[in-house]
């Protein structure tokens, strides 16, 4: 009883590492965004040095989760946790990603003048940093049906990247002297669309740890 207890305690601890690495990532692409909004190069510099702290807490959780699955004989229910946590750890790691390679962005549009773009990067990162927020909630919460509003969003999502790709591409042909700007902005916009599919991609992992259910290649997806 005292063990089960114990590696009880050790999901819980794997649980809340979990939650540090998600405000981290979180707090990165917002961190990116800003610096969009404001063109200020010196939150750029902020991004770029939390990913190394980030990099390093999603190899501590793995080794977590790791020495949990080797020391003990989890029940199905734990066994599916465990696994999800791995999953997404690596999809919250990949977001931090997506920040770091925003954040290029915005350095390499510093050095053109700041001009009005025919997309809404805030309002697309909103949406995005949204899907991941729904994501973890409905892992705190265990909720598979909140999960699956997350796979709802992800459409929205991919329509305002199709719709900045028509819109930059356009803009590009019309003002090549833009070229620069548009690129990086429509890279950006891309670099968010990806954060969308993280966010369903831990989304997914909820509904397998609740329900035992792999959506991954069940629910369309763009």
């Amino acid at each position: 009883m005292a063990g089960r207890i114990k590696f009880q305690q050790s999901l819980d601890d794997l649980k809340q590492r979990l939650l540090v690495m998600a405000g981290m990532a979180e707090q990165a692409i917002t961190r990116s965004i800003d610096a969009y909004r404001t063109r200020d190069l010196s939150i750029c510099e902020q991004v770029f040095r939390s990913e190394p702290a980030i990099n390093r807490l999603e190899r501590e959780i793995d080794q977590m989760a790791l020495d949990l699955l080797a020391m003990e004989q989890p029940m199905a229910i734990d066994l599916r946790f465990i696994l999800s946590v791995i999953r997404i750890n690596a999809d919250l790691e990949r977001v931090g990603d997506q920040a770091v390679n925003i954040a290029v962005r915005v350095r390499e549009m510093g050095a053109f003048a700041n001009t009005d773009l025919p997309v809404d990067i805030p309002r697309l990162a909103s949406l995005a940093s949204a899907m991941v927020r729904k994501a973890l909630e409905a892992f705190v919460e265990a909720d598979a049906e909140s999960a699956e509003a997350v796979l709802k969003m992800d459409d929205q999502v991919d329509e305002m990247n199709d719709a900045a790709f028509g819109a930059l591409s356009s803009l590009i042909k019309e003002r090549p002297e833009l070229t620069p700007q548009s690129l990086n902005a429509l890279i950006i916009s891309r670099n968010l669309e990806r954060v969308g599919d993280h966010a369903t991609n831990i989304a997914e992992d909820v509904i397998f740890w609740v329900r035992g259910a792999d959506v991954r290649h069940s629910m369309s997806k763009k």
